[in-house]
């Protein structure tokens, strides 16, 4: 008969698989018969955090606690529950006592700092992910975690190399695509700035799809350094990745051609930046120097007239008559036609600091003279049938981006928009990326990419922030929005 032990590690090795649910139903099994196990509830706890029941999980790793006191491993999951529920000091009391029950745990020390890099005190937090380095120096996620608020702080040159670490960190590994990269010589190496003349270089996204349309950007970069560049996609964005500057869409699935160099999105940042010995952000204007002298290349920024930025991704003129001929009818009142988006991947690690509840709209939905459409599509949708606001939201029809591609339709109906009211997702960098006017509601402690501080950004010429200066208070943000569209 297998011990209690036992039992519980077939528990945990299903809930390593993916099967939460299954895991959870073995450890309440467990409990039933041993509900002294204080083991057994932080088994519980950790599948509960998983299905974001933060709640659910800081009851059970207490109920550890009073079984086992002296617990850190409790405690310190029990911080990471409090720091998801937005109870900070309750959070650090629990990190706290992880460590004096067992001084250097690398992963107490850890959370500690996301906890207080999440609550604004970036330096206070910078302090725990320097303590946890001095223990283990060769810590890839610490190195990537310094690199991230690296970037934040605008710091680009330090922030890129150590984003690089993330390549060392458990179960991150180079897209499948690029073990399948075939060339002459057998082996197609990694761009790390070196010219480009005439060559063939393989690009292709490592992370979310908000990632990707940022940095696909820089296909035009390296198509003016006279290389030619071709993008992976899943086969349905290849109609609208291909609309990038200088880039040619390649479907995922498709038979890899030769090419000189490979890279992924996401780590060509860090070969522009310390080869062409600029900044990115002047590769991405067109401005990049190559042995000691400075080249001006043709503005990726294509304008129309001066002070109208238009974008680096496009979509079929027929495809935003089609959509601008549908949305007519909602203007006849002389409204003005505003998106929103409320809602970012639930399963994203920061959702809680970015997304925002439908209801927190109401101001600007009930506004005279504005008339919202809604550009949530799965995860959040849900909240407009929840609430009596889903009558004054328009919804887009079903066919959406069923035809021409991934998110064509979406984009020539952004194209058709007075404005964009986003949180920080995918459809923020759609938006900048067509030129779009997009109001971004950023949280306290935004992504890298915005920085700390700023009304605009040079990612997206075409995109204002307005940032949350209370954790979780999003009130005064709304009012901000809603001051612009006045």
């Amino acid at each position: 008969m297998p011990t209690l032990a036992e039992i519980l590690q077939q528990s945990w090795q299903v809930h390593q698989s993916g099967n939460v649910d299954a895991a959870m139903q073995m450890y309440r099994g467990v409990l039933r018969q041993v509900p002294q196990s204080a083991d057994a509830w932080v088994y519980l706890g950790i599948a509960q955090f998983d299905k974001r029941d933060f709640t659910g999980a800081v009851d059970s790793y207490q109920k550890a606690i009073d079984l086992r006191s002296n617990f850190p491993i409790a405690w310190n999951n029990l911080g990471n529950a409090f720091r998801m529920l937005g109870e900070v000091d309750r959070a650090e009391e629990s990190f706290a006592n992880a460590l004096q029950q067992q001084p250097g745990y690398l992963s107490a020390i850890k959370n500690r700092g996301t906890l207080w890099i999440w609550n604004g005190e970036i330096e206070r937090g910078l302090k725990w992910y320097e303590e946890g380095l001095a223990i283990q120096p060769d810590n890839a996620e610490l190195h990537r975690n310094l690199g991230v608020i690296s970037l934040l702080q605008g710091d680009y040159d330090r922030g890129w190399n150590e984003y690089r670490w993330r390549w060392r960190m458990p179960g991150v590994g180079r897209p499948a695509i690029a073990d399948h990269l075939r060339s002459a010589g057998g082996h197609v190496p990694v761009w790390s700035g070196q010219p480009l003349d005439g060559n063939t270089v393989l690009i292709y996204p490592e992370q979310g799809l908000g990632d990707a349309i940022h940095f696909l950007r820089v296909a035009g970069a390296l198509a003016q350094d006279g290389a030619r560049v071709m993008v992976v996609c899943p086969p349905k964005l290849i109609p609208l990745f291909s609309s990038a500057v200088g880039s040619t869409g390649l479907g995922i699935e498709c038979l890899i051609p030769d090419v000189d160099a490979q890279s992924a999105l996401m780590s060509l940042p860090a070969g522009a930046t310390i080869d062409f010995q600029g900044s990115f952000l002047e590769v991405l204007d067109g401005l990049y120097q190559r042995d000691g002298k400075l080249h001006d290349g043709a503005d990726l920024f294509e304008r129309t007239e001066p002070g109208q930025y238009v974008g680096y991704l496009d979509v079929p003129a027929s495809t935003v008559h089609y959509w601008g001929n549908f949305l007519q009818p909602l203007r006849q009142s002389g409204k003005k036609l505003i998106g929103l988006n409320w809602q970012g991947n639930p399963e994203h690690h920061a959702d809680v600091y970015r997304s925002i509840p439908l209801e927190t709209f109401r101001p600007l939905i009930e506004t005279p003279g504005l008339k919202s459409i809604s550009l949530q599509f799965g995860h959040g949708s849900e909240q407009l049938d929840q609430s009596d606001l889903g009558d004054l939201v328009h919804r887009l029809p079903d066919k959406l981006d069923q035809s021409g591609g991934q998110f064509v339709d979406t984009a020539a109906v952004l194209r058709n928009l007075d404005a964009l009211v986003t949180t920080d997702t995918a459809i923020a960098h759609l938006a900048g990326s067509l030129g779009v006017r997009t109001i971004l509601l950023l949280g306290k402690v935004p992504d890298w990419r915005w920085l700390r501080s700023g009304e605009t950004t040079r990612w997206y010429p075409s995109v204002e922030i307005v940032r949350q200066t209370e954790l979780g208070d999003w009130k005064p943000c709304v009012e901000a929005v809603l001051s612009k569209l006045a």
